[in-house]
């Protein structure tokens, strides 16, 4: 009988994700809904619910000790509310008591969607052994969290390392949020995409014009796309080593699909890095492609929750 288990939820625009995980990580039992992103708070939270409602059928339910959710964001871990940018139904929407409630008031840990990345990288993936570190995920947008001192560091509304929004461009672009040249709004994959197509990249016969399909032209060599990954370099390089600088990581893991460009990102970031993160104490960064995989969420969601019962004396995340 498992009976450190929590329930996981990974909230996304596209789908919600559930599971029950144990105190090492393991997935005993999945579900999953497609997220109604474009109708009512209700309606979302109904999908929310039946995933819920599918795990709770299942006679490992019972060993369920909290419920950890990593959700799309802005997210506030105090407020215990959620208003994803692409689920409009949600504003300040109340997802922590209506989740409490629904399962009977077990405890509910709710983190954004970078920071539960940062547990699971931790936990399980490129972070393990790192006492301080970055992790981010770069793909629609470009979010992270930080490991400092050995522990979550989720900050106090859960969004506290979201790099994607340090400006390292002082008279770039606006961005979506309202400042100007922030990480995301030149390494976002999007954005990777337009900038490559605004200096004369042009997608194949297929007409795919995603940073997947400039990062294959990058590897055959085409000049406006291999730009484009440099430029974004760059501005990751820039973000990870304005971090370091600050609160000393160590290293700085990266998944998301724009990390899955492999060495079309990762060679120029670091190079770009050398040139950024100068000081004595930052020069010996290592960076690492994130290794948890589409599971991150669920497996981040899990861990935050555990952390959260070995700060209440109860259950803590084991090593594999």
């Amino acid at each position: 009988m498992h009976m450190d288990l929590v329930a996981a939820l990974d909230i996304g625009g596209t789908k919600i994700a559930g599971a029950l995980v144990d105190d090492r990580g393991r997935i005993l039992l999945r579900a999953q809904r497609p997220t109604p992103a474009q109708e009512d708070g209700d309606t979302v939270m109904g999908a929310v619910e039946a995933v819920l409602d599918e795990l709770a059928a299942s006679p490992l339910w019972s060993g369920a000790r909290a419920v950890g959710i990593g959700s799309a964001g802005p997210v506030d871990r105090l407020g215990g509310t959620v208003s994803p940018v692409n689920v409009p139904g949600w504003r300040g929407f109340p997802l922590v008591s209506r989740v409490r409630s629904h399962v009977g008031g077990l405890p509910v840990e709710l983190v954004g969607d970078g920071v539960a990345m940062t547990a699971a990288e931790h936990w399980q993936g490129a972070a393990r052994g790192h006492d301080n570190a970055l992790c981010m995920v770069v793909s629609t947008g470009v979010g992270g969290g930080l490991i400092l001192g050995g522990q979550l560091h989720p900050g106090p509304t859960g969004n506290a390392g979201h790099i994607g929004h340090i400006s390292v461009d002082l008279d770039g672009d606006l961005c979506p949020c309202g400042a100007r040249g922030c990480v995301e709004r030149i390494a976002s994959g999007p954005n990777i995409a337009r900038r490559a197509l605004s200096d004369g990249w042009r997608p194949g016969p297929d007409g795919d014009a995603s940073a997947a399909a400039v990062a294959r032209a990058a590897r055959a060599g085409d000049r406006a796309a291999v730009a484009s990954f440099e430029r974004a370099a760059q501005a990751l390089a820039a973000g990870i080593a304005a971090t370091a600088t600050l609160v000393e990581i160590d290293i700085a893991v990266i998944g998301g699909g724009v990390a899955k460009a492999g060495e079309v990102l990762f060679a120029p970031l670091r190079r770009a890095l050398r040139d950024y993160a100068t000081l004595s104490f930052v020069q010996r960064l290592e960076v690492a492609p994130a290794s948890t995989g589409t599971d991150a969420g669920l497996v981040g969601a899990a861990a935050a929750a555990l952390r959260m019962g070995a700060r209440a004396g109860e259950a803590h995340p084991q090593a594999v």
